[in-house]
């Protein structure tokens, strides 16, 4: 029972209940004992009063009845007289009041107990009479009998409002676990019904934004899928009829056949690339890709950068530049990672930049680390593209039927290899009429 949440909610409630008992008696008990002595003593004063005018006019035989009903109440009689100053068990200093014809009320020791005393001398002669009563007679037993019972009545009430508040609070928590088990059973329509208290309205918004999320994430990996069994299909195809063609001897003498071997060719190393992109894109998401983060002058690399492409992009292609700095700017990153991203931004441009078109690679200085940037002039982002610029396929599925696409990984491995090295990149429009890439990496020593 104490492993469900009814069952600790029972225990903590009567817990509670018979703790609330306990230190209310413990506080009340005291001023229970001494309201009751104080009402004792009025008592026990009152009576003393009406005994010494009965025992003054009774006759003897009345007097016995007197006495009698007195100790049946509990009530200790002492006849005091004057003559015999010392009563056995009543303290001195009362018998000298009631010789001098005082009146008594206090407290005091009798035989060993702790007693309420009244005395008062008898009118018309040398008599006086003295009661007592123990100052805890009839009291601290009745408030500990009703102690007992309030600790029972307390520890039912904490079961029955433990049971009703597991009920209340457990329904939620339940309906909770069954929609989780439909959603891990793959309905991702499932939601909960939001609802007071706050708390269970923050747990259904939750479950309602976790599920609205898989949704929307299972509908963009089957869109990648898609896009990527695409692009798979396409060298595949292409593959497979110069292969056939081969087979069958469609393809003859040397020049077709070295045609034919050069596409299939390049068409393997398209594959190479995408099945490349998306081991390294898998192995970022589960942070199982090494990264070697050491001191790196981003002027020096993105130089050699910029050598390394230059041939790709003459004669007929685009024009271009880099514009570096003329001191270091070192931060720290990983050079090959790096120069991968750098990579794939540059192959992007070059799919889809006409002849003549600028691209541009600049490194500066920036206000919270060195920065990488690729422009061009080419057909750049709407403001719409923008947000969703390094999601899986997102501009892949927008625009393959609008110009060149890629695999729509490479904006993704990019944006994931800048974060694993610390830093952050940035799509944007740039100056030139195109897109605009902007990497920022951290200092290592700022200069």
């Amino acid at each position: 029972m104490l492993k469900t949440f009814a069952g600790r909610s029972v225990l903590i409630t009567a817990a509670t209940a018979v703790v609330s008992v306990i230190v209310t008696a413990l506080v009340a008990l005291p001023v229970a004992v001494r309201s009751a002595n104080n009402a004792a003593r009025a008592d026990l004063v009152e009576k003393s009063a009406l005994a010494v005018e009965l025992l003054a006019t009774e006759r003897p035989a009345a007097r016995e009845r007197i006495v009698s009903r007195l100790r049946d109440d509990g009530i200790a009689v002492y006849l005091l007289r004057r003559a015999i100053p010392d009563r056995p068990g009543v303290p001195d200093r009362v018998v000298q009041q009631v010789a001098a014809g005082s009146t008594v009320d206090t407290e005091g020791e009798v035989d060993g107990r702790a007693v309420l005393i009244a005395g008062r001398p008898l009118s018309g002669n040398d008599a006086g009479v003295v009661l007592t009563r123990n100052a805890f007679s009839g009291t601290s037993a009745r408030v500990l009998g009703g102690v007992w019972v309030a600790l029972l009545a307390g520890l039912l009430g904490g079961v029955g409002a433990g049971a009703l508040l597991a009920q209340f609070v457990a329904r939620p928590l339940r309906q909770a676990a069954l929609a989780a088990a439909r959603l891990s059973a793959g309905d991702r329509s499932v939601r909960l019904a939001v609802r007071a208290p706050a708390e269970t309205a923050e747990l259904a918004s939750a479950f309602n934004q976790l599920g609205a999320a898989l949704q929307l994430s299972e509908g963009r990996e089957r869109e990648f899928l898609l896009s990527v069994s695409h692009e798979l299909r396409t060298p595949l195809a292409t593959i497979r009829g110069y292969a056939e063609a081969l087979a069958d001897g469609v393809i003859m003498g040397e020049t077709d056949t070295r045609g034919a071997g050069e596409t299939m060719v390049q068409e393997a190393d398209r594959l190479d690339r995408l099945i490349a992109d998306l081991l390294v894109l898998s192995r970022l998401e589960a942070a199982d890709l090494p990264v070697d983060l050491i001191a790196v002058d981003l002027a020096q690399l993105v130089g050699a950068a910029q050598e390394a492409w230059a041939p790709r992009c003459a004669p007929d292609g685009p024009r271009l530049t880099a514009d570096l700095p003329d001191t270091p700017v070192c931060v720290r990153t990983d050079p090959g990672r790096m120069r991968q991203v750098i990579d794939g931004l540059c192959e992007n441009a070059l799919r889809v930049l006409p002849a003549g078109t600028p691209l541009i690679l600049a490194v500066r200085a920036g206000e919270h680390g060195g920065v990488v940037e690729v422009r061009d002039g080419g057909p750049g982002f709407t403001d719409e593209d923008l947000p969703v610029a390094f999601q899986r396929g997102a501009l892949q599925q927008r625009y393959r039927h609008v110009r060149k696409t890629g695999s729509g990984l490479g904006l993704a491995l990019a944006a994931r290899l800048v974060a694993r090295m610390g830093g952050t990149i940035e799509a944007g429009h740039a100056p030139e009429g195109g897109a605009m890439f902007t990497v920022t990496l951290p200092y290592t020593t700022r200069t």
